[in-house]
């Protein structure tokens, strides 16, 4: 377990590594969640565009999926494998770049961002892939780039992040099996 987490520290460093003055500004407004504004609205227009009078019920599970995602990362994850930040590890405190000062938590395993932008990434794609068959590209870069730059300000390890991707993954599969299992039943009932 201490080489992995050796191998893990070391790629974070590396990948934190890679900073400019021009780029911490960008940086810190890609790891706000009010910086995708523009994708928010884009999806919601999709949303409506494809399931009309019911894209209620996707908005419903798309809330579904925060919640199970944001709720199983900060408040069982995180309190259970105590893993602290990067920028709480005394090793690395001298060596670490932080444009934006310390997190709020001291915890960081799994990455909340991580899951839940793959959670959402991975349930949307699915649900709008009939229509829009770019939209996972669209969505998984968005994760991918939301993700990292939590490493760049130095909040998380990148094993963090891989596995809150996972957990995003599996939580977005999840609940839109689930979803289509609900629809299905909700359709039979309504030929009887």
């Amino acid at each position: 377990m201490e080489f992995i987490s050796n191998i893990d520290s070391q790629l974070f460093l590396f990948l934190n590594g890679f900073h400019a003055d021009w780029l911490d500004p960008i940086m810190i407004a890609i790891t706000q969640m009010w910086a995708w504004l523009p994708i928010y609205l884009f999806l919601i227009y999709l949303v409506v565009k494809q399931y009309g009078k019911h894209c209620w019920m996707i908005f419903l599970a798309i809330g579904f999926v925060v919640l199970c995602s944001d709720q199983l990362s900060s408040h069982v994850c995180k309190p259970v494998f105590q893993r602290l930040r990067p920028c709480y590890n005394i090793d690395l405190q001298d060596l670490i770049y932080l444009p934006k000062g310390k997190a709020g938590g001291h915890y960081g395993f799994v990455s909340s961002h991580a899951a839940n932008t793959f959670a959402i990434g991975t349930f949307l794609t699915a649900a709008l892939r009939k229509n829009t068959k770019w939209i996972g590209w669209l969505l998984f870069v968005w994760a991918f780039f939301s993700s990292y730059s939590r490493i760049y300000i130095g909040y998380h390890y990148p094993g963090d992040i891989l596995c809150g991707a996972v957990l995003g993954i599996l939580i977005g599969l999840i609940i839109w099996k689930l979803y289509q299992l609900l629809i299905k039943r909700i359709g039979q009932k309504e030929l009887k």
